[in-house]
């Protein structure tokens, strides 16, 4: 079993994401011990994102922005689909802001939907999901 950069890296469906975790400078950060759950848009979720929007937040200038909507994606614990399964609930991610869960009938995390989940890496878990989310 691999960490939660090599498990995406080798999914082959998140390159969007690897190469802006890698822009964010949060690679070791989530290859740290965690545990993390990561809530990861596929290449298709910002593919959805408005045209060079991907591109700018990659700039250098644009780090603090990406990091930002990057630990959105992210929770400071391990949460399987089991463990929320039939509640509705507030989750509090590393960037400080509160997601919106419904499990009540499938996975949504504020607009977005868990396409897969409960990938699991030696440091926390991934769920896939089909779009970017963006903090308030």
């Amino acid at each position: 079993m691999k960490d939660i950069v090599d498990t995406a890296i080798g999914a082959g469906k998140f390159g969007t994401l690897v190469a802006a975790v890698k822009a964010a400078g949060l690679v070791e950060t989530l290859k740290g011990a965690g545990p993390f759950t990561v809530f990861a848009p596929t290449d298709e979720a910002f593919a959805k994102l408005p045209k060079g929007t991907v591109e700018d937040l990659l700039k250098p200038e644009n780090k603090s922005k990406l990091v930002s909507i990057l630990t959105y994606h992210v929770l400071p614990s391990k949460v399987m689909a089991a463990d929320i399964a039939g509640r509705k609930m507030g989750a509090k991610t590393v960037q400080g802001s509160d997601v919106a869960v419904d499990a009540i009938s499938g996975v949504k995390i504020n607009t977005a939907t868990v396409i897969t989940a409960d990938i699991p890496t030696t440091n926390g878990v991934i769920h896939v999901i089909d779009t970017v989310l963006i903090p308030n």
